[in-house]
């Protein structure tokens, strides 16, 4: 229910809250919108992997919007850009757990290719920010 109000507040032109630069970007939605994927895919993963993977590739999805967040909300450049290449970073250690987790038959090959494409975008949008930032 948050995440659909939420959702209905940043689309929404008549809002009564502030809304930080961050939460307009496509990059940053996208980002969320994967924490919320791997989130719920996680949730069927084997109860011992809770501590391990499930862990791992859960912090790993979060820290993509939170570096969005964090390095847009930066003044110099040199920040923003290093924030995102932090965001990039743990979009390639995503990838590396759903190698994982496909190779341990805890994802199906669709649902792997679905985040894989998701992640692909996610990384394409932060490479286009950081090109632009890095211009002006």
């Amino acid at each position: 229910m948050e995440y659909l109000l939420i959702n209905h507040l940043l689309n929404t032109k008549k809002t009564f809250m502030f809304i930080y630069y961050f939460e307009r970007l496509e990059v940053w939605k996208n980002a969320r919108s994967l924490s919320k994927d791997i989130h719920i895919l996680t949730n069927r993963f084997p109860k011992e992997e809770l501590f391990g993977l499930v862990s791992q590739l859960r912090r790993a999805t979060y820290s993509i919007p939170a570096n969005i967040a964090e390095g847009m909300s930066r003044n110099s450049s040199k920040e923003k850009l290093r924030f995102l290449n932090i965001a990039y970073s743990s979009a390639m250690e995503v990838i590396n757990f759903l190698i994982l987790s496909l190779d341990l038959e805890f994802l199906t090959i669709e649902e792997y290719n679905y985040t894989r494409e998701k992640i692909g975008l996610i990384t394409n949008q932060i490479y286009a920010l950081s090109k632009k930032i890095g211009e002006s």
